[in-house]
């Protein structure tokens, strides 16, 4: 007798649903849905995307809820990940000492260096002091041009101007000799008079060279050693733009100072080990690696690493009802990485990419609620519902439905918030490990590195491959192949570097060069997925030896990436491991393991 049977698999960020029909152990699969996860993962509130994923899997399948039997459900343990990004150190310019700034258009294109002077105290400059006029707001362009002009014929040597308006280009046009000027100085009326200044503006395509070097700063203003050790900050923060400024007083100084960001103290393997965020991202992996497996994580009060920590298990606390002090972190993620902070001082809002660090902290709890979404289903569809697996266990039956796979394998789910390894061995004991770290702090690396305050932007860089656009009808991707295009390219799209989605080419708004954030978006996906995925199969694999696996299968939302699969294989591909994307049932890719699995061991008991 065939009976039909769901089985759905409730995650992090989707929830899944098989349907089949059974009989005896057969089983022959109808169709498939996949809805958005309702609240958190293995919690009451998962009921209601789980009865609409089977309604939209029956739906698709062409069967009545009325002839349901019986849905199977994950054993879905609440996993929550937090994630937090410190800057560890810091740009301080004290006393508006330099000012670095790159409009989109400077005019005019070299180095000039001479004493600041306001254009209202043009007229009394002396002719033999070269000057760096700054011309405040409320100054036409036509006017700015006449005076510098003017001033030239007396004799002053003007070598460079600073301007508030977006004027740059129009005045340059304008003068009888042309000089570097830069513009769209927010700040200009505090940009000091009577001091020591360069402005320095590179051709189109090119960036600047003296101001960007720290021994070009110290031949500009005369440093000794010690002062060119301080400005050095500054040269770092101009690196890579085609225009600056940069004026020097004597009373002001620049620091490079750390920041304190906290301790972070790891209890695991009969001992307890402390070390600090600010000394990065490998030296906290190595002290992980010292007390794994770990028990518990916590943070230094007071900082930013404790303050998040805290929060992770306040999140856990009203999701299970657990008491603080019972719920333990039990992995942490650290990566290294650079955001773009805003130069304390600054004249025009430079920026200046500094050091800082990633955590991710994961907590998981042996108290599940899933007995209670199980009822709550059951009552809805009016059918039975019951917890049919460990999602572990579930998901290498599901991975085995792959062609090509066989016992012993092993799957590593790539999700949102963690990365979740399983093996299976020749004696069917099934082994699983979760680690912090996945889709979402991949996504949250691109964004501060590139400095993009729109999640949906870091996402598509994330998804998508990249093109810059060359002209109205052609693209070049960024494997250095041309697109020609029949029809107009968007006018917004122009000279821009864009991610190629389903919809079109969608402009990044970014300076950066394709190259650049291909380089950002790979690096952080190896620094999460590669390194996530290496640590997890480590710690299910025999004797920790990745040479003892046979097969790997990539299963969850981000085995679909177009890339991700590909750094996983080449990290393994060293260790003889046969490592693909999964693909459930021969046509379900990488998605639907655990639901697949979940009626796959269904059969087998019944028929057992």
């Amino acid at each position: 007798m065939k009976r039909l049977v769901v089985g759905v698999d409730i995650g992090n960020s989707t929830t899944e649903a098989c349907v089949a029909s059974v009989s005896g152990g057969s089983v022959e699969y109808l169709g498939t849905a996949l809805t958005h996860t309702t609240g958190v993962k293995g919690t009451p509130e998962n009921t209601e995307g789980a009865v609409d994923a089977v309604r939209r899997a029956l739906v698709g399948a062409r069967r009545s809820p009325a002839d349901l039997e019986i849905v199977l459900l994950n054993e879905a343990t609440p996993v929550i990940s937090g994630l937090a990004m410190e800057t560890i150190s810091e740009t301080i310019i004290t006393e508006s000492t330099m000012i670095g700034h790159n409009p989109e258009t400077p005019g005019g294109v070299g180095l000039g260096v001479g004493t600041t002077v306001s254009l209202d105290g043009l007229a009394g400059a002396p002719p033999d002091e070269p000057v760096v006029v700054v011309v405040p707001g409320g100054w036409d362009f036509d006017d700015v041009a006449v005076e510098l002009n003017a001033a030239a014929e007396r004799g002053v040597p003007v070598v460079a101007a600073v301007l508030a308006h977006d004027d740059a280009v129009l005045v340059v046009n304008r003068l009888r000799t042309p000089i570097p000027v830069v513009d769209e100085v927010a700040a200009v009326e505090k940009v000091p008079l009577g001091m020591h200044a360069a402005v320095e503006v590179a051709a189109p395509g090119r960036t600047i060279r003296t101001l960007s070097d720290s021994y070009g700063l110290a031949s500009v203003f005369g440093l000794d050693p010690e002062q060119t050790r301080q400005v050095s900050p500054v040269a770092r923060a101009l690196t890579g733009n085609r225009s600056a400024v940069v004026v020097r007083t004597p009373t002001g100084d620049v620091t490079d100072r750390r920041i304190p960001v906290g301790t972070l103290t790891l209890t695991g393997a009969g001992k307890t080990l402390q070390v600090d965020v600010d000394a990065g991202a490998d030296e906290i992996m190595d002290t992980l690696g010292r007390v794994q497996p770990l028990d518990d994580a916590t943070g230094e009060p007071g900082t930013h690493v404790g303050g998040m920590l805290a929060q992770v298990r306040d999140t856990m606390t009203d999701v299970t009802g657990q008491p603080a002090v019972e719920i333990q972190i039990r992995d942490v993620l650290a990566v290294d990485t650079f955001v773009p902070n805003e130069v304390r001082g600054g004249l025009a809002g430079e920026v200046a990419l500094e050091n800082a660090v990633a955590l991710a902290a994961m907590v998981r709890t042996s108290r599940s609620r899933m007995q209670v979404v199980a009822d709550e289903v059951a009552e809805a569809l009016g059918c039975r519902a019951e917890i049919g697996g460990i999602e572990g266990e579930m998901a290498v039956r599901g991975a085995l439905t792959t062609p090509g796979t066989d016992i012993p394998i092993a799957v590593l789910d790539l999700g949102g918030g963690s990365t979740d390894a399983a093996l299976l061995d020749r004696d069917g004991v099934c082994t699983a490990v979760h680690v912090a770290g996945a889709g979402e702090l991949v996504t949250k690396l691109i964004a501060s590195e590139l400095a993009l305050e729109d999640r949906e932007v870091a996402e598509s860089v994330k998804r998508h491959p990249l093109a810059k656009v060359e002209s109205f009808f052609h693209i070049r991707h960024e494997d250095g192949t041309v697109q020609f295009f029949t029809e107009p390219l968007p006018p917004h799209v122009f000279a821009r570097v864009v991610a190629m989605t389903p919809e079109g080419p969608a402009p990044i708004p970014t300076r950066a060069s394709v190259d650049h954030v291909r380089r950002i978006r790979r690096e952080a996906k190896r620094r999460v997925f590669v390194v996530n995925a290496l640590r997890a199969l480590r710690q299910v694999a025999p004797r920790g030896s990745l040479r003892m696996l046979d097969f790997v299968v990539l299963l969850g939302g981000s085995a679909l990436d177009f890339e991700i699969p590909d750094l996983i294989a080449d990290a393994l591909a060293g260790h003889g491991v046969v490592c693909g994307t999964g693909n459930v049932h021969g046509n379900e890719g990488p998605r639907n393991a655990v639901a697949a699995g979940l009626v796959d061991a269904h059969a087998g008991a019944v028929s057992g």
